[in-house]
């Protein structure tokens, strides 16, 4: 089974930039691919980035060109570096895996932009 931990959320001012880390443990060699969703308030759970085994990213329309996803070298850890951020941007963030077994959540971490 594969666990997975979100950190590096906080509060920020537009413009900042923010990184978080999807730490994931277990049988990692299960995982096909890792995603990052968001869920503002009022707002329905979205999909943000999806990276897939073979390395191809694919973006929301809402952050592309400001967020990149990378994976840590030892290939458990996955980052999302966030630039320029809005107060849209404002959410909790998950990290989730699709795996052998199925899709799992992390807990999600608190993002907030705000002046």
């Amino acid at each position: 089974q594969v666990q997975l931990v979100e950190s590096g959320g906080g509060l920020v001012q537009p413009g900042e930039s923010l990184r978080l880390s999807c730490a994931a443990s277990g049988s990692i060699s299960s995982v096909n691919a890792m995603y990052w969703y968001r869920q503002g308030p009022g707002k329905e759970r979205e999909l943000v980035a999806v990276i897939n085994s073979r390395g191809t990213t694919t973006w929301a329309d809402s952050v592309k060109g400001r967020f990149t996803m990378s994976v840590g070298t030892a290939k458990n850890t996955v980052y999302l570096q966030m630039n320029s951020l809005k107060p849209e941007d404002t959410a909790i963030y998950y990290c989730a895996a699709n795996t052998a077994t199925g899709f799992l959540w992390g807990q999600g971490t608190q993002v907030t932009v705000s002046s």
